[in-house]
């Protein structure tokens, strides 16, 4: 009985392993953010809902735009609609290779995949306002926009109102559009001032509960996600409906990559409409925008204005935590998607960023925070270690007892559980560690996983980029073959550092006690290979730290059955 109980306990934390992220349900929306096609019950209902892009009308190279040269983001700005539809940013390459292109995140419409950030204003319902749109043709006012370096775009409608786009950027991915209306008009003009980040096409997601990939956003109070298939599902129901509306003051929203974030953060005073649709008018369209919710009112001889900012960059969790603090925008931290272990995988990434700092190296900060992990939990995981020593002393009894009662499985039971109590060992101890390890597991998988300060993170030998498999390969000789096995068979791929895995499991397994039923035991025995190669294709560094943790744990179990009167640890069975 009790060696089932210690089967059914690490098929749980086996099944934990894998499936948590699949089995745990994710917060529920509020009603009014999801699932809904019809305008919020609010005064934005008749708020106008910025028009869908049209296609510039000359060809790509005509366009005239204005230059951007930052620290950190170069690219250019289209005077054709005012759009931010060309940002690289500079420290970042696509693969490992130093000559590799750099990172883009947004492209113009002309591109194959169109993703760009606009400004403009709509007018109330049959008022006669000439306004800019998608073609209209910005003038700047100087030939480059710098950190130092603002620049203002303008356009007069010829009937008495002049638009400007006041431009800034700071040291890192924030930009500031100050959006103002110069009215020379003898009369008050009403206006909604609005910004939206378009897509043009699907992304390609991973498709995993362990990353959100879509529309991301502090609206309403609370963190809010909207995936593309939601947009995309709720435009075909209705086209145009907005898979997400809600009205009010402050926050931040936008369209989230695993390491790249565009978001727009509005002056967080005024009360917008913020909603994330697939406008679906020529293929996907997906749009995030945030309109006022009342109409800017501009009397005569005044001048409207209205600041936004536009963060167009790597998801640096330092950086955001920065931006977090110094401009007061709440909660813009949680754009990296840290989960719902939270509470241990921000604290792991800090603990693990520091000691990377401190070592030049994150796979070294890996093994030294598992280090400080497995000393953290020393005294539970040393009693229960200690009591798998005694465990394995009592092989021999417990060998004794099944032959004396192999005919009496009741009387058997009770003989059994009073050995346990004579010798004062709990024979499911064995399951404590593992139980210990599954949050840190999955806590460090998350770090490792979705923090772009782990991608393309360097350790030594092969291991080029830490938050991808280990790109070896037993099965093509670790590349003397030059072959993929895995375009003949997906399953075949298992790496060096698995196999390391897979080794310190083993060695780990043979100094445990083994599970007297003979059939349990050869079921043990597969272990080390089902994780071999369920693992092969996690990210190198949460590899490297189960091996790591696996040989601390061999060191510590072997010095503690050196104490229990197993005075020649072996790892044969016995």
């Amino acid at each position: 009985m009790d060696q089932k109980r210690l089967i059914i306990a690490i098929a749980v934390s086996l099944a934990i392993l894998l499936g948590f992220q699949w089995l745990m349900p994710r917060p529920k929306p509020p009603v009014n953010a999801v699932a809904s096609t019809a305008e919020p019950a609010t005064p934005a209902a008749a708020t106008p809902v910025p028009a869908t892009s049209a296609k510039a009308s000359l060809p790509p190279a005509e366009v005239p735009r204005l230059k951007i040269s930052a620290p950190r983001v170069e690219g250019s700005i289209s005077l054709i609609g005012a759009r931010l539809d060309d940002v690289v940013l500079k420290n970042y390459r696509e693969t490992t290779d130093p000559d590799s292109p750099l990172v883009k995140i947004l492209e113009p419409k002309s591109s194959a995949q169109p993703y760009y950030v606009q400004f403009g204003w709509s007018a109330p319902a049959g008022a006669a306002v000439k306004l800019p749109d998608s073609d209209t043709l910005w003038t700047a006012s100087g030939p480059s926009l710098g950190v130092n370096a603002p620049v203002t775009l303008t356009w007069d409608n010829g009937a008495g109102l002049v638009f400007e786009i006041a431009l800034a950027i700071d040291d890192n991915f924030m930009f500031t559009a100050q959006q103002r209306v110069r009215n020379s008009t003898g009369a008050a003009v009403s206006l909604y001032p609005w910004s939206r980040i378009s897509r043009d096409y699907t992304p390609a997601v991973l498709g995993t509960y362990v990353l959100h990939e879509g529309m991301v956003g502090w609206l309403d109070g609370r963190l809010q996600e909207v995936k593309y298939a939601t947009a995309k599902s709720d435009a075909e129901k209705t086209t145009g409906a907005a898979a997400l509306s809600l009205t009010g003051a402050g926050g931040w929203g936008g369209i989230t990559d695993k390491y790249w974030l565009i978001a727009l953060v509005p002056d967080q005073s005024v009360p917008t409409v913020s909603a994330f649709r697939d406008a679906r008018e020529e293929g996907d369209s997906y749009q995030f925008y945030m309109v006022t919710q009342n109409p800017e009112q501009i009397a005569p001889g005044a001048t409207g204005t209205l600041a936004t900012r536009v963060f167009t960059g790597a998801k640096e969790v330092h950086l955001l935590d920065q931006y977090e603090s110094s401009d007061h925008i709440p909660n813009f931290s949680y754009a990296v998607d840290f989960g719902w272990f939270w509470f241990l995988t921000k604290p792991f990434f800090y603990a693990i960023d520091w000691l990377n700092a401190l070592l030049g190296n994150f796979g070294l900060a890996i093994m030294v925070f598992t280090v400080c992990v497995k000393g953290l939990f020393f005294p539970l995981a040393n009693k229960s270690y200690r009591s798998m020593s005694k465990m394995k002393l009592l092989g021999p009894k417990i060998s004794a007892l099944r032959e004396q009662f192999k005919d009496e499985p009741a009387k058997l039971q009770q003989a059994t559980m009073q050995l346990y109590k004579t010798e004062k060992v709990n024979p499911v101890s064995g399951c404590l560690p593992m139980v210990i390890q599954i949050p840190v597991f999955f806590s460090l998988y998350k770090v490792i996983y979705t923090t772009i300060e782990m991608r393309q993170a360097p350790f030594f030998g092969w291991i080029h980029d830490l938050s991808v498999p280990d790109p070896t390969n037993i099965f093509n000789l670790f590349g003397l073959l030059p072959i993929d096995p895995t375009q003949y068979v997906s399953v075949a791929h298992l790496g060096a550092w698995p196999l390391i895995m897979g080794a310190t499991m083993f060695f780990q397994q043979r100094l445990n006690p083994p599970p007297p039923d003979p059939v349990q035991a050869k079921l043990f025995q597969f272990m080390p290979l089902i994780f071999m190669f369920m693992l092969a294709r996690f990210p190198a560094g949460l590899v490297i730290y189960w091996s790591w943790n696996n040989t601390l744990t061999i060191a510590q179990q072997w010095v503690i059955m050196r104490r229990t009167r197993l005075t020649k640890p072996s790892f044969a069975r016995g």
